[in-house]
């Protein structure tokens, strides 16, 4: 996907007359945003009601490191897409046979498949508990409105980032006036945030359930796609200073997704613990609202849903199309992938299986190729010869290897769990 003239211009100029604040960021704004739709997917809905409901504001901490390693491994993956001008996936690619290549474009196909199904059939709850329609004809919207998505990518990558930052705006809107309809507990929920505890025997799951999904394969490869040829800087000093404009981009997008992850925490920390409900699926968290909020909370609800399914599933797509073009040099119509990605969900719903069910286990596949889009960024970027003056410190190698450490170890976790029939 590649970046508009006009959004070109706009970075150039701002690089040229080394703009300062908001003028000069705001040419740098959106790629985060884009990536960051992996971050606040359905997954995150039933990880975070799920750990609020169970032990209130006490796993607010895990919610908080899982977001300041998004920003880690985001920024890494902005960083390499900028200093080298390829992706992620095309730099695997080059320095592999090709036969590597398509062994991880397959790989990387079931990974965007499995996702986009949760995706998908969260966007089609959401339909379905606006306006009360059944599941069949809430798929068939919930298409319309994704190809309709995809439409804006025609325009330009300005008209795309504007529209997947306004739907993740909705999320936050949705959330945050719920997280203050439930009148929650400040002091608790700051000592939640800030004081690291397992208050339980069932914790540790839910923190493998949370930490686990912090880094989504198919954002890595599309956020360095984003950055390779948007703003571009012939000089390492150039390339510095778009970097440190596009920190600001990392900076903002993943607060905003930390926000909505530990809002809908403590919705279900307020709401759902204190009155001994524990819903186990998303429309059960939907009736419950309704019944101690009222119609608006769960209307609200219903809406952030919506947003969140539709624009992470929208993601997704342009996700498959780097990951094809990068290892195997292919390219498929978007829409014709886009067609394709709606079999899945549609054979989902006319056999009546459980889309939290599918979520679980879409985390399970995804679980399989966090390892295989981690460690090469953190190899590639710690390297001086490929990244020159931007390759990783010291210190900041060494967090990389810790974060990789404990975000495979999770995920590892989360595959044993799902083996032995454990739920997240």
């Amino acid at each position: 996907m590649e970046a508009g003239v006009s959004t070109y211009a706009r970075g150039e100029e701002a690089l040229a007359r080394r703009q300062k604040g908001w003028k000069g960021i705001l040419p740098f704004l959106g790629p985060a945003f884009i990536a960051s739709v992996a971050y606040i997917d359905p997954g995150n809905y039933a990880t975070n009601i799920a750990a609020g409901t169970q032990y209130g504001y006490r796993l607010l901490w895990v919610v908080l490191a899982a977001n300041l390693m998004a920003v880690l491994i985001q920024s890494l993956s902005m960083k390499l897409g900028l200093v080298t001008g390829k992706d992620l996936a095309e730099l695997i690619r080059d320095r592999n046979s090709p036969w590597v290549g398509w062994i991880l474009w397959v790989q990387g196909e079931i990974v965007v498949i499995f996702t986009d199904l949760a995706e998908f059939l969260g966007g089609t709850l959401g339909i379905h508990l606006l306006f009360g329609l059944d599941l069949l004809t809430s798929a068939i919207i919930a298409t319309a409105i994704a190809f309709l998505l995809l439409e804006f990518q025609r325009l330009g990558v300005r008209p795309l980032e504007a529209v997947i930052t306004l739907l993740v705006f909705v999320v936050t809107f949705a959330f945050v006036v719920e997280m203050f309809l439930s009148h929650f507990h400040v002091k608790e929920a700051l000592a939640g945030m800030l004081i690291p505890s397992f208050p339980g025997p069932d914790a540790p799951f839910l923190a493998a359930g949370i930490l686990g999904a912090t880094v989504i394969p198919h954002a890595i490869y599309l956020h360095s796609a984003l950055t390779k040829r948007r703003i571009v800087g012939e000089t390492e000093e150039e390339k510095n200073h778009i970097y440190k404009k596009y920190l600001w981009d990392v900076g903002i997008a993943m607060g905003i997704a930390a926000i909505i992850n530990m809002s809908m925490l403590v919705v279900a920390a307020a709401l759902f613990a204190p009155h001994g409900v524990s819903p186990r699926e998303l429309d059960e968290a939907h009736h419950w609202l309704g019944v101690l909020l009222g119609p608006a909370a769960a209307f609200l609800f219903a809406l952030g849903l919506t947003a969140s399914g539709l624009s992470s599933s929208s993601v997704g797509i342009l996700s498959g199309d780097v990951i094809m073009r990068g290892f195997i040099h292919r390219h498929i119509p978007l829409y014709l992938r886009r067609a394709l990605s709606t079999i899945p969900p549609f054979f989902i719903i006319l056999t009546g299986r459980s889309a939290s069910e599918m979520l679980l286990i879409s985390q399970v596949v995804l679980s399989f190729g966090i390892g295989i889009a981690l460690i090469p960024l953190l190899r590639y970027t710690g390297s001086k010869a490929i990244m020159g003056s931007l390759h990783n410190r010291f210190i900041t190698q060494l967090l990389t290897y810790v974060v990789a450490a404990i975000v495979l170890a999770l995920n590892g976790y989360i595959l044993w769990m799902a083996l032995h029939g454990i739920e997240v």
